[in-house]
């Protein structure tokens, strides 16, 4: 047993590191996160006014078996169009990275407060709520006698609760936010799986603090400029920072790039020195057909010293907005953030 639960480590650890300075940061970040914000913050539910359906898949560092491929699903919209003070969402996601797999549903809560008469600033407050089912596939495992009754047959998984808390702020052209998820993770013990008598111990989910904020400068009749930022702490790891600019071109078009990289910003004992923050860029693009569909692509270049060893990182996303005619506020405020 000694053996097996040393490569079950050596495995995963492998796959974890390999993941291109994650850090520790183990929560599923998109590249394309700026045009869903539901999956950083729970406030943002119900901002775009509108319900608003979204789909993403990312597949991460092609080329490198058992790699990381992420899909999720979520809604969101207002409960009354007339205030526009509640807003609701609903977020489904999978993770699969090697052996181990994550499902999750949240729900999400925002009261949002309105701060002027214009009703063109409001301060949102959210809360959400869901439940991850983590996996491990046995059959993903190699070992080497077939025979070994530690080995799962199948899948074993695990159920832990969990909770997110968060407040967005925005206008027309400036929002900023701040969040905590997994706020659960201290408390709960989810690193642990049993089957036949056998415990493993696998990667465990840490809490985490985003930090969001961006604006928009037009250019000209025909073109503006977003540029935003986004640090992630998980408290263990470097932060990791998110600087992103995009160019929005007829209302249609958005044309944009990313750079990701992790600094200290105070120390942390536990954290090695040397290590390499520069993490990866990301090219993006965004097109509005019409007024319900919105169609994504993001392409991740990992330019850290893994880059010779996989062919990258692919993101698609499609967007559908579902129209309330007692809504106007996105003809004279359009939803940029």
């Amino acid at each position: 047993m000694t053996r097996l639960k040393y490569r079950i480590y050596i495995g995963l650890l492998s796959c974890f590191l390999i993941a291109g300075n994650l850090q520790a940061q183990q929560n599923v970040q998109f590249s394309q996160y700026v045009f869903n914000g539901l999956s950083v913050n729970p406030a943002y539910a119900g901002y775009k006014g509108d319900w608003y359906l979204n789909t993403i898949y990312r597949h991460q560092w092609v080329g490198i078996p058992g790699a990381p491929r992420t899909g999720a699903i979520s809604v969101d919209g207002l409960t009354n169009a007339r205030d526009e003070k509640v807003g609701v969402g609903l977020q489904v996601m999978f993770d699969k990275l090697g052996p181990q797999e994550a499902l999750s549903a949240y729900a999400s809560y925002s009261y949002r407060i309105p701060l002027d008469d214009a009703d063109t600033k409001r301060l949102c407050i959210g809360l959400g709520g869901g439940i991850t089912q983590y996996s491990i596939d046995g059959k993903a495992l190699t070992y080497v006698d077939d025979l070994d009754e530690a080995i799962p047959t199948g899948k074993t998984s695990i159920r832990i609760p969990d909770a997110r808390f968060g407040v967005y702020y925005y206008t027309s052209s400036f929002y900023a936010g701040v969040s905590v998820m997994d706020l659960f993770s201290l408390y709960t013990d989810n690193s642990k799986y049993y089957w036949n008598g056998y415990s493993y111990k696998v990667i465990k989910k840490t809490q985490h603090m985003y930090l969001t904020t961006g604006f928009m400068w037009k250019l000209s009749e025909h073109l503006q400029l977003k540029p935003s930022l986004l640090v992630k702490e998980d408290f263990k790891g470097p932060t990791n920072v998110d600087l992103n600019a995009f160019l929005l071109i007829e209302e249609k078009l958005w044309l944009g790039a990313s750079y990701r990289t992790g600094v200290r910003l105070w120390n942390k004992p536990q954290l090695e020195k040397g290590l390499d923050p520069i993490d990866a860029a990301s090219f993006m693009v965004e097109y509005y057909a019409g007024e319900r569909f919105r169609f994504g692509y993001a392409y991740d270049l990992t330019i850290n010293k893994m880059a010779s060893q996989q062919q990258g990182s692919h993101e698609i996303s499609i967007g559908v907005f579902f129209a309330n005619r007692q809504n106007r506020l996105r003809v004279s405020s359009p939803r940029y953030f």
